[in-house]
């Protein structure tokens, strides 16, 4: 029995290691770019907060910042879903992350219940759980090697 449920372990280890990174590849791809689509159309639910967030910024209105990280959103999703530019989108996606967590630092007020860090607000939340986003980009980069004739490959893929 107990090397049975060895065989099984091996088995669904296995196939969780092949399907990781493809399935990071995917819902980076789909999720970047539906979310990033909605904003320069004005559909997005965070808008609210990015506007506030980049009001202090000395050039563009908020109106242009919506679009702006609407499409680098897209391009962020786009460049996912091809192993080439997995890097690319690994830059991007980090330097967009920087933006997503300014709110916790000038709307507080908007991200932690009565000020308190300990008691963030459903936006706040939303903000914080991109630390898995980072974990997961830096998963997949760690995954990148260069072959030997120079091209970009993910450790796994044949």
């Amino acid at each position: 029995m107990k090397e049975i449920l060895k065989k099984l372990d091996s088995g669904i280890i296995k196939n969780m290691r092949s399907a990781s990174i493809p399935s990071i590849r995917l819902s980076f791809g789909v999720i970047f770019i539906w979310f990033g689509i909605l904003k320069p159309l004005g559909l997005s639910s965070a808008e609210g907060l990015l506007k506030a967030t980049v009001i202090w910024l000395p050039f563009g209105s908020p109106e242009i910042w919506l679009i702006i990280i609407g499409f680098w959103e897209v391009v962020i999703g786009v460049f996912f879903f091809f192993k080439k530019t997995t890097r690319i989108a690994i830059v991007l996606l980090l330097l967009q992350m920087g933006g997503t967590f300014m709110p916790l630092i000038v709307l507080t007020e908007v991200t932690f219940q009565a000020n308190n860090f300990f008691l963030p607000t459903l936006e706040g939340q939303y903000i914080i759980k991109n630390l898995m986003i980072i974990s997961a980009a830096l998963v997949l980069g760690g995954e990148i090697k260069k072959s030997k004739r120079g091209n970009i490959t993910n450790k796994g893929d044949k």
